[in-house]
């Protein structure tokens, strides 16, 4: 049986300070930091101490404003070694006929499960809750306690770090523009607490937040005239229809395919986002304005529908100021009222980072390595780590995938995307655990390999893939998918 994390406290100049030793310290309790230490305990005897700023795991799921949802299916949320829900298809409501997404709370409980009935009872992990990561030295990593001052050092052979494109959190965060004395302004978290109805409503942001909010407040009643919905630049967004597993594994081999095909013909990111949306892919809210930004978020045509209903929408550049009765704005202004709720949707889901090799020495930094699935992405680096001797080796399994925001760097996107999942599946033991991984979307797919819509998906992505990494590599070049 592998030791626990071992602990002991000793006198230092200043006081008593407890130390321990374990193998990996990962900084962060969040989705990621959950599914890389999941599958690292699965593939090794590793011992591991999971600190973060939180009571318990979740990360900003416990922060999250309480009528969000997972925009994609909980069948492949979480971490690899337990369900998330139990894989069933809505009959009803704005997602019927897809595979059923979590809210808030049962993400939250679903990560506490997660340490309190596996991780703990294992005897390989701690979890230091409300604790303040502050750096290292010689004598080890430094963390905080937060109620108690407490200092404990903890050596490590490696660091992990799990926030390094962590979410900002809308009900934390603080907007970038000025705001008068007197106005109304909210977070979506606060929009469940209102007392009286306001005059009306002023929603801003472009991203998830923002179309959740919308969408949550049509579903409401509130008339989409009583909506204004500043949104600077509009988004491309998944089809929730072609990203849906397990039975319905052929709608997201299909995406595949057709991601590959455009791989292979386009001339720039642009260009390639016109494909996807030909290929029904990609959607656009307004049919009259073409998107600039790619986040990956993923709605339903239904949602979609409800969000074309606000027809006040201003694309005037970001919000500069609000008083009372005027919003200033990058290119020019628009009135509103003091009766109206202002509602801030400006914090980044995906928080736009530059890319830096994953395996580091004693650092490991947590990134994206697929185009969508956070914590599909945490699961594969744990796995490679516990699997893999070398660095160099890796990092070639495993190229940062990036998001800027901006649909124009979709191909370099892609490059790294399809770079990493082609040397993944070129090795035996990766190809087949991911092929039995839940969290992999295209989880069970060979199995279904004599299915119409999954033959068709195959057939395509033989044909196209390799013309797809020539035509990235010669517009892209292959120093944009490896960071130095």
């Amino acid at each position: 049986m592998t030791p626990p994390p071992r602990a002991a406290t000793i006198r230092r100049p200043g006081g008593l300070v407890r130390e321990i030793d374990t193998d990996y310290l990962v900084v962060g309790g969040g989705a990621s930091a959950m599914a890389f230490t999941d599958s690292l305990l699965a593939a090794s005897d590793a011992r591991v101490v999971l600190v973060d700023r939180r009571h318990r795991p979740g990360g900003h799921w416990l922060d999250a404003y309480p009528f969000v949802r997972l925009h994609q299916p909980s069948a492949v949320y979480g971490v690899s070694s337990r369900p998330l829900g139990h894989d069933q298809i809505d009959e009803s409501g704005p997602n019927a006929g897809f595979y059923e997404r979590a809210n808030a709370n049962e993400i939250c409980d679903y990560f506490s499960r997660v340490l309190d009935e596996q991780f703990l009872p294992s005897s390989r992990v701690r979890f230091l809750g409300l604790h303040d990561y502050r750096g290292e030295d010689g004598d080890g990593h430094h963390v905080m306690s937060l109620l108690t001052g407490e200092q404990t050092t903890i050596r490590a052979r490696k660091l992990v770090d799990a926030t390094y494109i962590e979410s900002e959190i809308p009900s934390r965060h603080t907007p970038s523009y000025s705001v008068a004395a007197g106005v109304h302004l909210v977070s979506p978290n606060q929009l469940v607490d209102l007392v009286a109805p306001p005059g009306g409503f002023t929603v801003i942001g472009s991203g998830k937040t923002a179309m959740d909010t919308c969408n949550w407040l049509l579903d409401a009643g509130v008339d989409p005239d009583r909506i204004q919905w500043i949104r600077p630049r509009d988004p491309w967004l998944f089809d929730r229809g072609s990203f849906q597993p397990l039975r319905l594994v052929g709608s997201y081999m299909q995406l595949q395919a057709h991601w590959v095909e455009a791989a292979a013909q386009a001339e720039d990111g642009m260009d390639f986002a016109r494909r996807l949306e030909g290929a029904g892919i990609f959607l656009r809210i307004d049919p009259d304005v073409e998107p600039q930004v790619y986040r990956g978020p993923i709605i339903s045509t239904r949602e979609l529908d409800a969000l074309r209903t606000v027809e006040r929408v201003v694309r005037q550049g970001r919000v500069r100021g609000i008083e009372s009765r005027r919003i200033e704005l990058e290119r020019g202004e628009v009135a509103t009222q003091p009766d109206t709720l202002h509602v801030d949707c400006t914090a980044a889901g995906v928080r736009p980072a530059t890319p830096r090799p994953i395996f580091a020495g004693e650092r490991i930094t947590i990134q994206h390595v697929a185009i969508t699935g956070a914590t599909w992405s945490a699961a594969t680096l744990g796995l490679i780590e516990a699997t893999r001797d070398n660095d160099a080796d890796k990092n070639r399994l495993t190229p940062p995938v990036t998001f800027s925001g901006n649909a124009s760097d979709l191909l370099r996107f892609s490059y790294a995307a399809m770079s990493g999942l082609y040397a993944r599946t070129s090795e035996s033991d990766l190809a087949a655990w991911s092929e039995n991984c839940r969290l992999n979307p295209a989880s069970g797919a060979v199995e279904r390999a004599g299915e119409p819509e999954v033959a068709d998906a195959f057939t395509s992505l033989m044909t196209n893939f390799g013309p797809a990494m020539r035509n990235l590599a010669a517009r892209v070049g292959k120093a944009a998918a490896t960071p130095t």
